[in-house]
């Protein structure tokens, strides 16, 4: 049971944390209502309605694109739509079974966190108020991309539309978002439909053949369900803020199901397009979506679904964010806490379309692995803007970043003490016992600070020079 006399519960009875709550179905007047837990005598509603608000913010263009990375991964389709179905479906486990302690609390799923961990639930709530906006900024693009291309007006002018309209309904709050869920679902179902039908009537290769092998191929399927499973278990810290008003009798089985039923579903469905029309949909943007379609009514009514879908999918953003910054100990009513959420949301996205967001996902050349001085590798990485590649010199258009944590080679000290069992118990001249050791590995600075490291071991060394032959008998 949860005590509600400790200072975590104590936080959310502030008078700023309560409000306006709706009466029932139907009523769509402004919750002002946040984070306090809902009387009991103020619940209402059935699980069914959680199949809808968990499956319509799923149908957007940022799960299209996510399903196409099975194939730039090189699973192919089968393999691809296998690890997107087990990664979404491990990490819509732990939202399912969140979404039952709405019901149960009253409190959605950060402030409920509170009431166990007091302040300490600080820390995760600002993060999850930042990817709130992060989210917005994300999927928004996408929606403000689409009017702009379908009213021909400025894109800042498309993304406040599309912004304008999600900020509304998170304004208004928990009925509405469930009310709007409810209609985009049917919406966004049959207008992915015929998607679907035109890229399987079109003249693209739907089932491809995966492009790696074995241990690339194994690789490729463990990042592809882990890229899956993240996508579906960031909705696990927003459960229980659309479960929050059903009664406290409410049983928890059908919740849990009607809750992962609709984010796996929505899930599938929409990667499963990204998997199927991931060489149709070139670098997935709006117009590509229109282009499939045929251009004409189609491609126009496909524009206005990816700016309705975002709007489903942020609308979630916002009302949740509003949660998080009053969870934070932001005393601001919930309808003002969701509309900063959506106004920073609009700044950053004209931020990222301003810096040609899109083009910093391609043409990147990214390093894993430690390059040697003098390689091709290092110059790229201090910034060459020209190479030599066949005999050729070839400018550099790309991005070059580097990730130094991926390298898995042994350190100095792993190095020494795997040396160290070759000496243990022997003298030199013994079976076993090296005659020497080459130090050919590293840069030279490297191989003389690690050579008298050895030698302390008992062991001769040599550090060969660059083309130096070496006769071993």
């Amino acid at each position: 049971m949860v005590n509600k006399s400790d200072s975590g519960s104590s936080a959310l009875e502030a008078s700023t944390f309560g409000g306006r709550m709706p009466a029932g179905s139907g009523d769509l007047a402004i919750e002002t209502h946040g984070i306090t837990p809902v009387p009991e005598d103020n619940r209402y509603g059935t699980p069914r309605r959680l199949f809808t608000v968990w499956f319509a913010p799923q149908m957007n263009m940022t799960g299209v694109f996510t399903g196409s990375l099975a194939i730039v991964f090189g699973l192919g389709f089968w393999l691809g739509l296998l690890a997107m179905v087990i990664g979404t479906l491990l990490g819509s486990l732990p939202v399912a079974y969140l979404s039952t302690w709405g019901p149960r609390t009253g409190t959605g799923q950060l402030p409920a966190s509170r009431m166990a961990f007091g302040a300490t639930v600080v820390l995760p709530a600002i993060v999850q108020w930042l990817s709130s906006i992060a989210w917005d900024g994300l999927v928004g693009l996408f929606g403000g991309e689409a009017l702009s291309t379908l009213l021909h007006i400025p894109f800042w002018v498309g993304v406040l539309i599309v912004l304008a309209l999600q900020g509304a309904v998170g304004i208004f709050g928990y009925e509405l978002i469930h009310r709007v869920e409810a209609v985009m679902t049917v919406v966004l179902v049959i207008t992915f439909a015929v998607l679907t039908i035109k890229l399987l009537s079109g003249n693209h290769q739907i089932v491809t053949p995966p492009t790696v092998h074995h241990g690339a191929l194994a690789g490729s399927f463990v990042l592809e369900v882990t890229v899956a499973l993240s996508l579906a278990i960031s909705w696990a810290s927003y459960a229980s803020d659309y479960s929050r008003y059903l009664p406290p009798s409410t049983p928890r089985k059908p919740v849990f199901w009607y809750s992962l039923g609709g984010i796996v579903l929505g899930y599938i469905c929409i990667q499963a397009i990204g998997i199927a029309g991931a060489k149709a949909l070139g670098a997935e943007t709006a117009v590509g979506v229109r282009d499939i379609m045929g251009g004409g009514f189609l491609g126009a009514l496909a524009l206005v679904v990816i700016a309705l879908a975002s709007v489903g999918s942020n609308v979630m953003n916002d009302y949740s964010g509003s949660l998080a910054l009053q969870t934070v100990g932001v005393r601001v009513r919930r309808p003002v806490s969701a509309l900063v959420v959506t106004v920073i949301a609009f700044f950053l996205i004209l931020w990222m379309h301003g810096g040609d967001t899109a083009s910093r996902f391609q043409n990147v050349l990214l390093f894993v692995g430690y390059q040697g001085k003098g390689t091709l590798g290092a110059h790229l990485q201090e910034g060459a803007t020209t190479v030599r590649l066949d005999g050729q010199v070839r400018t550099v258009r790309c991005q070059v970043r580097s990730i130094s944590g991926f390298s898995a080679h042994a350190d100095e000290s792993e190095l020494l003490d795997w040396l160290g069992h070759f000496a243990a118990g022997k003298r030199p001249g013994d079976p076993g016992y090296p005659r020497r050791v080459f130090l050919v590995h590293g840069d030279p600075e490297g191989q003389l600070a690690l050579e008298p490291k050895v030698r302390e071991l008992g062991f001769a060394t040599h550090v060969p020079h660059w083309h130096e032959r070496v006769s071993l008998d």
